[in-house]
């Protein structure tokens, strides 16, 4: 391998939506590059939590280690700002020793923060948090979006309901300071990150394809165990519904079917919908993200053809 004659080190983004085939196209360009993989994915890092993230398993992590993969409980939080640090001391240590740092997975979020830094948003308040707390439980999450939406109309577009974490931080940020996090955000200069990266995306033109591919895959989520699993979780004390690791896409809904809140089909159902949500959301991410390089498929002559004339 011999490094483009450019002034940063390489590294490579390799984004798209939920079933595209990001992790299996990981693993075939670490059989032929010298890389190493961080999943940028903010389930995956929570441990005990195998099926429903279809995180790689124990035999695939032994021969490809990959970086921030099971480093929490699911009962601790992992903020964005926790993934950047690791994510760049995580690079840092593999262009130390030779490496490409390849950046996988399909929390965009993550990959954004990555990029462009953070916005030097105001400290959590714990008071202003339980209050918000207070009202998701008496009225639900749906009615903290409206609220969201009413003093920033940008965040509530961005963030989806089903997402207790990030609705819950904006509007904090909004109570907090009487400013949005949207303004926040606008005012905060952009961080240059320390490294020339070539940000590959697998999107996939037909959608009703993908669409299969999603409905496929969580049937042999659920015929793999994903019901015992997430009954598993439910038996620890630490643990509770409304945790943002189990908010995540799936087990929501299967945590709902324990609880008798839904029937097994709807459960099914409900659950393939709301990954079909996630996949939307990522595609919305990446019409918007700048120098993008695209492919249809998982295809990794496509993909080192793309790598081999930008970085490598």
């Amino acid at each position: 391998m011999t490094l483009s004659p450019l002034d940063q080190p390489p590294a490579i983004f390799l984004m798209g939506p939920t079933a595209s085939g990001k992790s299996a196209l990981a693993l075939e360009l670490a059989d032929v590059l010298p890389v190493e993989i961080i999943s940028v994915d903010s389930a995956l890092v929570y441990r005990h939590m195998d099926i429903g993230t279809a995180k790689p398993d124990k035999a695939i992590l032994a021969q490809y280690p990959h970086h921030l993969v099971n480093i929490r409980e699911p009962s601790e939080p992992y903020s964005v700002a926790e993934f950047r640090a690791a994510a760049l001391a995580a690079m840092a240590d593999i262009t130390a020793r030779g490496k490409i740092p390849l950046l996988v997975g399909g929390t965009m979020l993550y990959f954004k923060a990555l990029k462009s830094g953070l916005a030097n948003l105001p400290a959590a308040n714990p008071q202003i948090r339980a209050r918000i707390a207070l009202m998701a439980r008496e009225e639900g999450w749906a009615a903290v979006h409206r609220r969201l939406a009413e003093v920033d109309s940008v965040s509530a577009q961005r963030i989806h309901v089903n997402d207790p974490q990030r609705l819950s931080r904006a509007l904090e940020v909004y109570e907090v300071t009487g400013r949005s996090m949207t303004d926040w955000h606008n005012e905060q200069p952009m961080t240059v990150l320390p490294y020339t990266c070539c940000e590959l995306a697998i999107v996939p033109p037909d959608r009703l394809a993908l669409h299969k591919l999603i409905a496929e895959r969580f049937q042999e989520m659920l015929d793999q165990g994903f019901v015992e699993e997430v009954r598993r979780l439910s038996l620890r004390e630490s643990l509770a519904s409304d945790l943002p690791a189990l908010r995540s896409v799936g087990y929501r809904q299967v945590w709902d079917h324990l609880e008798g809140g839904l029937s097994y089909a709807e459960m099914r159902d409900q659950g393939v919908i709301a990954t079909r949500q996630l996949a939307k959301r990522q595609y919305t991410w990446l019409r918007g993200w700048t120098a993008l390089q695209q492919i249809d498929t998982p295809n990794v002559g496509q993909a080192l053809k793309i790598l081999r004339s930008s970085i490598i």
